[in-house]
């Protein structure tokens, strides 16, 4: 096989480094992670304490290269919730929680060199004294005590349709000047170079083929982000952070497509969009003794500047004028965030007043044109694509937690959210609302193999403030309406969290969860023809999740783990264009993945393989269902040295197994189950396989 044969052939040209690697005993032959316990007292809870040396087998560089490898953890990053709110990740940075949205638990962790972390602890999030966490959370404790830097490369190459990928890597620095610690960094990881091409195949509603298609598309994707960050930590009770970054989005999307079909000229049909964008955020904090407790002061700023331009071009080759549209807008959004936390300890437990205010903005000017038969494009009416949305939104929580026993512990919290949304524009409206807010938080660990926790609360999600204005889709040739009644989302959340560790052999986890919403956030009719995004006014979703962690040592074979993870998830609404029952619009039913890796014995070398497998409902809208997706299943393999001349270096080759991209779209002549079908489409598309190389250091 191809894929086999590439990664022999990196594996062999890796082998011939090993003798300039630095001198250091075989990564191979250390045991896997295995941590300390500390049992509970009246004081502080159980937890888990993992040291550097746990993690040598890995080699790693970063804290997040140490915290994947915890057996049966796995990273859950912040909700999209309104706000900074309470803390809802389950990553603490010596003890704190991050003051910031922009970046995700994995930009952060990997921004802390290996050599900083002085212990990773694995606890209960009840039996903290922060509100809002549940479930095992892990606290990486860390500091710089010298200057130290880190960078990765991480090139991408395809063997169809799309460019080499170059720009993909990262490079930080963090040091220490006294009580200051600082971090900066330039980061580019979530650059991609994508494509995909192949036939579609145009149904009449009597099965009989009225056009085909041939398509490539390929996209060009970097987003450079430049940040900083300054903690100051002098003795006592006072600690003060500061931090940002600005960063430029290029994004652009390139299509071209042979459409061809009884009765019909053959045509030519081009598709660009361009997304390039630039953002910032600068966030801070200032905690200080204040009475019997401490005062926490929280203030964050971000905006963000977004142009779209999508153009359509549509040539026959018979001579006749080109067709086409062409959509553009142009959004501004900002938010502006103050927050106040004020903890103390009474009646034996802990006690925080928090407060916030948050102001949220959009300002959007959005066009339609057409072209001509000269070649010029010409601006068509469009209703409420221009406005402005913005919402002031005031919050006040107040939670206690405390041990009962030395296995038993809660976390309660109560209060409301008043908001007041205003649309400017067409048809303008301002409404406002008040929302109670809170949750129970219980968290039972009888022994130092066994803990279960069981979090309820009452969440509200953010919305997008573009979905309150119209938007066109014009390669589908959709359309939303404007719609100044969103409201949004709302739930009863109950959550579920069973750990159990195996000893030696590792860890499983069961998480449960289920959800009774209000205001489900859908696409709905807008008069008798249109149709917008809004709410749906009782929807319902629950899930199960098993993950695992298994290591073969104790089994004899060395350096050989598995991780897993199976997700079965339902949901349930009242279609509002049809009135039938049906699963949530795109909605992640199955999914399942398995990780192997090998840390081979005597050596520095490691090879590993994954698969995964999703499953997805359709999107639904007035007149069509359509499901789209890459799959069925996607495979990779890679082979790792974890010291050539001090360097990591990983060879992969992705989509071993031909995961292509599909697409199933069924678009009637009006509403959807109660007209005739117009036509059916179905896309099936190769990507092909994808040679990855990582390189990663530290200085």
């Amino acid at each position: 096989m191809k894929f086999a044969a590439s990664l022999a052939a990196i594996a062999a040209a890796l082998s011939a480094l090993p003798a300039l690697a630095q001198a250091a005993a075989p990564t191979g032959d250390t045991p896997p992670p295995a941590p300390t316990e500390s049992a509970a007292s009246a004081n502080s809870a159980a937890r888990q304490v993992f040291t550097p040396a746990d993690f040598a087998r890995y080699a790693p560089k970063n804290a997040n290269d140490m915290l994947a490898q915890v057996p049966g953890f796995s990273i859950r990053d912040s909700e999209n919730l309104r706000g900074l709110g309470q803390a809802t990740g389950n990553v603490l940075f010596n003890g704190e929680r991050p003051s910031n949205k922009a970046d995700d638990m994995y930009t952060q962790l990997s921004r802390i060199p290996a050599g900083n972390v002085e212990r990773i602890e694995i606890v209960d999030g009840a039996s903290l004294d922060i509100p809002g966490l549940s479930g095992q959370v892990a606290n990486i404790v860390y500091r710089a005590d010298s200057f130290s830097g880190q960078f990765s490369w991480k090139p991408e190459f395809r063997a169809h349709y799309t460019d080499p990928l170059f720009t993909r890597g990262d490079v930080s620095v963090r040091g220490r000047t006294g009580e200051v610690e600082y971090e900066a960094g330039l980061n580019n990881n979530d650059s991609a170079r994508s494509g995909a091409g192949g036939p579609t195949l145009i149904y009449d509603g009597a099965g009989d083929i009225i056009e085909r298609r041939k398509d490539i598309w390929n996209t060009h994707y970097d987003t450079p982000k430049l940040s900083g960050r300054i903690s100051w930590d002098p003795p006592g009770d006072t600690v003060a952070n500061l931090g940002g970054h600005i960063q430029r989005k290029i994004d652009r999307y390139y299509e071209d497509g042979l459409r061809t079909g009884p009765g019909l000229s053959d045509r030519l049909r081009t598709v660009y969009e361009k997304a390039d964008s630039w953002n910032y955020e600068v966030s801070g904090d200032y905690q200080f003794a204040l009475g019997p407790g401490k005062l926490k002061a929280i203030g964050l700023r971000r905006f963000s500047h977004e142009p779209y331009l999508q153009e359509i071009v549509t040539t026959p080759d018979d001579g006749a004028p080109a067709t086409g549209d062409r959509f553009a807008q142009t959004g501004d959004l900002g938010e502006t965030i103050a927050r106040g936390e004020y903890q103390w300890k009474m009646f034996g437990g802990d006690w925080q007043l928090s407060g916030e205010a948050a102001f949220n903005t959009l300002d959007n000017v959005a066009s339609i044109a057409s072209l001509d038969p000269s070649g010029a494009w010409i601006d068509q009416p469009f209703d409420g694509g221009t406005g402005g949305v913005s919402e002031d939104r005031y919050e006040g929580l107040l939670s206690f937690g405390r041990k009962l026993t030395n296995s038993f512990s809660f976390q309660l919290t109560a209060g409301a959210e008043h908001s007041t949304i205003t649309q400017t524009g067409a048809n303008g409206l301002t409404r406002s609302f008040f929302r109670p807010k809170g949750s129970l938080t219980l968290a039972w660990a009888p022994s130092a193999d066994f803990d279960a926790s069981l979090k309820i609360r009452r969440r509200v999600l953010q919305l997008s403030f573009y979905d309150f204005l119209a938007r066109a889709f014009l390669n589908d040739g959709n359309e939303n309406q404007s719609n100044n009644d969103l409201r949004p989302q709302q739930d009863w959340s109950y959550e579920l969290e069973i750990n159990k560790k195996l000893g030696a052999w590792g860890s499983t986890k069961l998480y449960f969860v289920y959800r009774d919403v209000e205001d489900r956030v859908d696409v709905i009719p807008i008069g008798d023809e249109g149709e917008a995004v809004g709410n749906i006014a009782k929807a319902k979703a629950g899930a199960v999740e098993w993950t695992s962690t298994i290591n073969f040592d104790p089994a004899g074979l060395k350096g050989v783990k598995i991780d897993t993870s199976l997700l079965f998830q339902t949901s349930s609404l009242r279609d509002p264009f049809t009135g039938e029952k049906r699963q949530w619009s795109g909605f992640t039913d199955t999914s399942m993945s398995i990780d192997l890796r090998h840390d081979i014995a005597h050596s520095d070398w490691a090879w590993g393989a994954h698969a995964d497998y999703s499953h997805n409902q359709a999107n639904y809208r007035r007149n069509q269902t359509d499901k789209v997706w890459e799959g069925p299943v996607w495979a990779s393999v890679f082979v790792e040295h974890k010291n050539v001349m001090g360097l990591t270096v990983r060879a992969s080759v992705n989509n071993i197994l031909n995961a292509r991209s599909k697409r199933d779209r069924t678009v009637y002549d009006g509403l959807r189950g109660a007209s005739d079908i117009a036509f059916v489409e179905e896309r099936d598309r190769l990507i092909g396989p994808i040679f990855a190389l990582s390189v990663r250091g530290k200085f």
